[in-house]
């Protein structure tokens, strides 16, 4: 039986352009990122190294961009949060049926990017919906890394068999199958979080 739901939240609620950052890199005359950025780009989602030096740092592989300019590029990924899911989950809290909480890969300024487009009322309605919110930048892990499920688990002292984990990326899946989680590997523009009745 399933009594609490683990949800992701980039393209489970929230809209992503995944392909945005690099389109945009493109346009300014950047077609490939450096290897050597992906593991600075990982220590900034696990919160390891402050916005200020991720952007200084960054700029060293796109000599030509200024720093609002490679934010801009950055935060190109966070698109629209649909109403109708938010009022989904609403009910879904509301109901009291399911512990609800949040894990997601992110960053300082993603989040800020988040907020401002949602506006701080929106996303305080959204944030108050779960138990535990977790954000990698903030949790200092991030999927599909099982310690940073165990930690949730722990945490709220959930057990995995009674715990469905839904996310976008089968990598994060695959991790939480090992943990002994329920899973939904939500298909991105085929299925809807709404559905999720169907894996209850």
């Amino acid at each position: 039986m399933i009594r609490n739901i683990l949800f992701d939240f980039g393209d489970v609620f929230i809209n992503l352009d995944k392909s945005a950052t690099l389109r945009e890199l493109s346009e300014a005359g950047y077609d490939e990122i450096a290897a050597e950025l992906y593991p600075l780009m990982i220590r900034y989602e696990k919160g390891l190294l402050p916005t200020s030096e991720f952007v200084k740092s960054a700029q060293h592989y796109f000599p030509k961009l200024e720093a609002k300019d490679l934010i801009s590029a950055w935060n190109a990924i966070i698109l629209d949060f649909p109403e109708n899911r938010l009022t989904f989950l609403k009910e879904l809290a509301a109901n009291g049926n399911y512990r609800l909480f949040l894990l997601s890969n992110t960053n300082a300024l993603h989040i800020t990017k988040v907020n401002k487009e949602m506006g701080q009322d929106k996303f305080g309605a959204f944030r108050a919906c779960f138990e535990g919110f977790y954000l990698s930048h903030e949790l200092k892990m991030r999927k599909p890394d099982a310690e940073a499920f165990m930690t949730i688990l722990e945490n709220h002292s959930l057990k995995s068999h009674e715990t469905l984990f839904v996310d976008d990326t089968l990598e994060h899946i695959v991790s939480a199958d090992n943990l002994g989680l329920k899973t939904w590997h939500l298909k991105v523009e085929k299925e809807e979080v709404t559905d999720i009745a169907k894996y209850l």
